[in-house]
């Protein structure tokens, strides 16, 4: 087990929707201030700073769990296309966290993941590097990613989080990155708001705020236009590992919302447990 070097506790969990890659750049993005004031206006004041952060970022899916378990500073993986090249030469080099990353292979296995695989090449995608370039720019938390599985469901990646609550007694920040509505086919360069994305992005916020985590479990069924907002799972998983982390009895609080290119919401949420 990691111990913290104060030994305080971390209540929260958090899910980020990262949204474009230019959130890297682009000055103009109320969700790229947001995540610049994590620190000072988001993270609890009262709460330790973490030893480590674990981010499940729906940019790498896998069949079986996997960590990065990387020795020294991490490689930033640029895996987006047509940008601008200055976004080409940001770098994040935190370090990585190899005792963090074999932390999160035990708490899996014990808790029933039968397999769970780690690679020791691989660095951060833009769905670990973006956000955590603007909430610690420093660089200088050690940091593990760990990738969701498309080919299960919500409720699996939930029980994900369960098993991986144990961290945040151990200090260990736990984000999940993805996107609350994300189907880039229906993105528009309008200032209106596509029907479906906002229907869904209520939909999710009063299921969360009222704490109807199963019905977000079940989201394919119960949530209006939900193959519309994601027509596939890779960067809605995340959530569902940071409620499950959050615990059942944990309340979630809205902490950012605004919207981008018509449908993509920047909705992000805090999940703070109650012990």
């Amino acid at each position: 087990m990691m111990t913290t070097m104060n030994g305080m506790k971390i209540q929260d969990t958090f899910y980020i929707s990262h949204g474009s890659p230019t959130l890297s750049i682009d000055e103009t993005m109320p969700a790229r201030h947001f995540l610049q004031s994590f620190q000072q206006k988001v993270y609890p004041a009262n709460a330790p700073r973490p030893s480590s952060i674990l981010v499940i970022s729906g940019h790498w899916e896998t069949t079986y769990p996997t960590v990065n378990v990387v020795d020294g500073p991490s490689d930033t993986i640029y895996d987006f296309y047509g940008f601008p090249k200055k976004m080409y030469q940001l770098k994040y080099p935190a370090p990585g966290a190899p005792k963090l990353a074999n932390r999160v292979k035990e708490l899996l296995m014990s808790s029933g993941f039968k397999r769970v695989d780690q690679e020791k090449k691989r660095g951060l995608d833009h769905g670990a590097w973006v956000p955590l370039m603007l909430m610690y720019p420093e660089a200088d938390i050690p940091v593990c990613q760990l990738s969701v599985q498309t080919n299960q469901d919500a409720t699996y990646h939930y029980n994900m989080g369960k098993a991986l609550a144990p961290l945040k007694d151990e200090g260990v920040l736990i984000v999940g990155s993805g996107a609350t509505t994300h189907n880039l086919k229906m993105l528009r360069n309008t200032p209106t708001v596509q029907p479906w994305a906002h229907e869904f992005d209520m939909w999710l916020k009063e299921a969360l705020i009222e704490g109807r985590y199963e019905d977000v479990n079940e989201y394919k069924e119960k949530a209006p236009h939900a193959t519309v907002a994601h027509p596939w799972p890779d960067h809605f998983y995340p959530l569902h590992v940071a409620i499950g982390a959050g615990g059942a009895d944990s309340k979630a609080e809205l902490i950012h919302h605004s919207w981008g290119l018509s449908s993509l919401s920047y909705a992000s949420y805090k999940f703070t447990s109650s012990v």
